[in-house]
């Protein structure tokens, strides 16, 4: 049976608000702003969204330079795919996730070894 924080997830992702940010950071890391433009809906609502999604894990956030200099964040998706199946129980839920880019890293630094 599926574990609290995968039953939070099925939750999350029948947001609307999710979805969308989950489709259009799929490809591309974005901005707040352009998420908050993409959903037509304000900022705050976002970063609602968005502290959630990072929290099941299901976003990533980088730290994005300008070329000012400035810098912001920015989120990428995590989510590759969610199974759930009725089990007697309840609900099974596996969700696969992409590689983080710590992940990519020390893979790659443990090769190294």
């Amino acid at each position: 049976m599926a574990d609290d924080g995968e039953v939070d997830v099925v939750e999350i992702l029948g947001d609307d608000y999710a979805k969308t940010i989950l489709v259009r950071t799929r490809t591309e890391p974005k901005s707040v702003r352009a998420l908050s433009d993409a959903c037509d809906a304000d900022p705050s609502t976002i970063y609602r969204r968005v502290e959630q999604l990072t929290e099941a894990d299901l976003l990533e956030v980088h730290q994005q330079l300008d070329p000012d200099g400035h810098h912001h964040k920015v989120y990428a998706a995590r989510l590759r795919e969610v199974r759930i199946r009725l089990a007697d129980e309840g609900y099974d839920v596996e969700i696969e996730r992409e590689e983080s880019a710590a992940d990519r890293f020390t893979r790659l630094y443990e090769g190294f070894k």
